[in-house]
C-alpha cells in the first residue's frame, strides 16, 4: 500500500498496519453515543471515555446549549464528509455548530470536537493538542483572529488539505479496514496516522 504524506515531507509507511495496531490497542474508542441527529449527556460521557476529560460542571454548561447545538447539527447532513469538494461542505453551519461551544470555561477545540466527532464522523476531526500542533506548525493562516467557531473551522479547513493530498490512499485504507469489520472514516484514519507520527518522534 502507498505511503501517507504528512506535512514537512514526512512519510507514513505501512499506514494500514499502523491503523490496525491502534485499533487493536484501543478497541472501544470507535463506539457511538446518541443518534447522529441528537446531542445529549451520553455523547459527552462517551467523549470522556476517549480521553476528553470534560468535567461535570462543563457537561452541565454544554447541555444548557443543547438546543443550539442540535439546531446547528440539523443543518448538516449526517453523511457530510470532509472528503467532499470544498464547495459542497457546509462550512457556515459547521462554524455555527462550533460557535455553540464558545466561552464555556475549560472547553476548547479538543473537548468540543471529541464530543462532536461521532455526530458527523466523516466531517469533524478530533482537534486535540497533537492535531492542533500539527496543523498550526509554521502555518499562520490557522492562527488568524476570529471567533471561536471561525478559528475551529479554519483548523478543519487546514485538516482538509492533508485529507485531499492523501485521498486515494486513505480511501484504500478505509476499504481494507472495512473488510476487517472496522468502519472508520477517512477523517478518523488520518487522525490515527498523525498521532502515530507524533508518538514516533
Amino acid at each position: 500500500m502507498s505511503t501517507i504524506i504528512l506535512r514537512g515531507g514526512v512519510e507514513v509507511g505501512n499506514p494500514l498496519e499502523v491503523a490496525l495496531e491502534f485499533l487493536a490497542a484501543y478497541p472501544d474508542r470507535e463506539t457511538h453515543g446518541s443518534g447522529l441527529a441528537s446531542f445529549d449527556e451520553s455523547d459527552l460521557r462517551l467523549a470522556n471515555r476517549g480521553g476528553a476529560r470534560i468535567s461535570a460542571a462543563e457537561i452541565a454548561e454544554i447541555l444548557e446549549r443543547r438546543g443550539e447545538i442540535e439546531r446547528a447539527l440539523s443543518k448538516i447532513r449526517i453523511e457530510a464528509s470532509l472528503a467532499d469538494a470544498t464547495r459542497s461542505i457546509p462550512w457556515i453551519p459547521l462554524t455555527q455548530l462550533f460557535h455553540a461551544f464558545a466561552d464555556i470555561r475549560g472547553v476548547g477545540f479538543s473537548k468540543m470536537t471529541k464530543a462532536l466527532h461521532r455526530k458527523r464522523p466523516a466531517l469533524i476531526p478530533m482537534l486535540d493538542s497533537v492535531v492542533q500542533a500539527y496543523l498550526t506548525s509554521g502555518d499562520g493562516r490557522t492562527r488568524s483572529p476570529g471567533s471561536f467557531g471561525e478559528r475551529a473551522t479554519a483548523l478543519v479547513r487546514s485538516y482538509k488539505e492533508d485529507l485531499d493530498r492523501n485521498s486515494s490512499v486513505l480511501h484504500e485504507i478505509q476499504r481494507e479496514l472495512a473488510s476487517r469489520t472496522y468502519r472508520l472514516t477517512e477523517v478518523r484514519i488520518l487522525d490515527l496516522l498523525i498521532w502515530s507520527q507524533s508518538a514516533a518522534t
